[in-house]
């Protein structure tokens, strides 16, 4: 996949790029923590034979972009770098319209990018998103020093082969997190809750039921106050976080790209 690089706000972002022969819409995907894009092969893949020109940004800390790891001081810099990302597709591919697709930590930037420019959006995808309650950044800064308490591989999927690749992977983060990016967590949720709903824009929310990492309940509480309630949903039973990379996946990319053809011309 070609690789482009920008200037972010706090450094250089490396994003990837995969398309088909014409595409008919852009797809900006957003990745979550300690984690790049290069592990949304597959989607961008599904997604570039449905007709997108697919963008995927590593955000500041992460994956090839510049910065310290997964140290985020302020999210609106990294909608910022999203946003560096989306110019880079229009002026490549003028005229198309545009989606976001964000995953966990993806899923709060891309609330609040929507929330920021959504009146220039299709459509936005929120898979296992950090947003509404999530108890996890509260209950960690209590701490005097964070504790490391790693992402468990056997969380993320049913498919033992995720776990066992991300485990593997020298571009993910396996230490434990860090006060800034966890107080910002604390701030944008704060932030995206405060900043109403995102209007008439389709929103659809996918989430694993089993999802221990960011729990659905939480969750629902984001999603339907930023939706204003006029979403589209999809809650796969016994399926862990990463939907894109579950055993029923591919009914997950059939929901997606279903969803899709409502919201942008065939």
């Amino acid at each position: 996949m070609p690789r482009h690089v920008l200037t972010g706000t706090r450094g250089a972002i490396a994003v990837l790029e995969r398309s088909g022969p014409r595409p008919r819409y852009l797809a900006l995907l957003v990745h979550g923590y300690g984690e790049h894009s290069g592990r949304y092969a597959e989607l961008a893949g599904v997604l570039a034979g449905h007709g997108a020109a697919v963008y995927a940004p590593d955000h500041a800390g992460h994956g090839r972009s510049a910065g310290e790891r997964v140290v985020v001081e302020d999210f609106e810099d990294v909608v910022d770098d999203v946003h560096r990302a989306a110019e880079l597709a229009r002026s490549a591919r003028p005229g198309l319209p545009l989606v976001v697709i964000g995953h966990s930590m993806g899923g709060l930037i891309a609330a609040r990018y929507a929330q920021r420019h959504g009146d220039r959006l299709a459509a936005l995808v929120l898979s296992g998103p950090v947003i509404g309650l999530w108890e996890l950044p509260g209950r960690l800064l209590a701490h005097e020093e964070i504790p490391d308490v790693p992402v468990s591989p056997a969380a993320l999927s049913r498919d033992p082969a995720v776990g066992a690749a991300y485990a593997a992977d020298p571009l993910v983060w396996h230490g434990p997190m860090k006060r800034p990016t966890l107080e910002a967590f604390v701030r944008t949720l704060a932030t995206v809750a405060e900043e109403g709903d995102v209007g008439p824009l389709p929103v659809l929310w996918l989430h694993g039921e089993d999802d221990r990492l960011v729990p659905p309940a939480g969750s629902r509480l984001g999603v339907e106050r930023l939706a204003a309630g006029a979403h589209t949903e999809r809650i796969y039973p016994g399926a862990r976080h990463e939907v894109f990379q579950e055993t029923n996946r591919a009914e997950v990319f059939a929901d997606v790209t279903r969803f899709l053809d409502g919201v942008v011309p065939s």
